[in-house]
């Protein structure tokens, strides 16, 4: 298996979906009115639930993609930034990861009967008000934050390569190029 230079389309379309679903999925998580114990989800939290699902499935996918067909860091950075850049790009995989399936096992925890987009039933995670669904509760909210200061490390450093060195990394991610 050889590294291609640049991302191609199929890894170009996961990430700038997912990209697109965080942007919906980060408001209404916040917006949400917290939910009390006992409360059945609204809508908006079937929503978010429904969203996140989606995610996780595309960041599983996009993970299988990347093994299968890796990009060959660009020859113009310096070690460490290949390094960084590389271990930057797995921990947002990871943290993506963690934070929609800790979402699962939370609504699991609270005993809620959640469905994919109103239709279709999703199985609980774990038994409502267990040990192990409250502590994935707090995970839930950790990843959360760990996902927004990795996203903020990695836009950062896209706008760098972008304004200040101007050395075309972006354009390897960008669509149409």
């Amino acid at each position: 298996m050889t590294k291609q230079l640049s991302y191609g389309n199929t890894a170009k379309v996961f990430h700038w979906m997912i990209v697109a679903l965080l942007l919906v999925q980060f408001p209404i998580g916040w917006l949400m009115p917290d939910i009390r114990r006992g409360a059945t989800p609204g809508k908006a939290m079937t929503l978010h639930i429904s969203i996140g699902l989606i995610i996780l499935m595309l960041i599983v996918l996009r993970f299988v993609w990347r093994l299968f067909h890796p990009v060959a860091p660009a020859d113009t950075l310096p070690r460490w930034q290949r390094l960084m850049s590389e271990n930057v790009h797995w921990l947002l995989y990871g943290l993506v990861f963690t934070t929609t399936v800790t979402g699962w096992f939370f609504a699991s925890f609270r005993g809620w009967q959640i469905s994919f987009f109103f239709a279709v039933p999703l199985p609980m995670l774990t038994a409502p008000e267990s040990v192990a669904g409250r502590l994935i509760g707090g995970w839930h909210q950790t990843a959360e934050w760990g996902l927004l200061i990795a996203i903020g490390i990695h836009v950062i450093a896209a706008l760098i390569h972008v304004f200040v060195l101007r050395d075309r990394i972006m354009q390897r991610m960008l669509p149409g190029s």
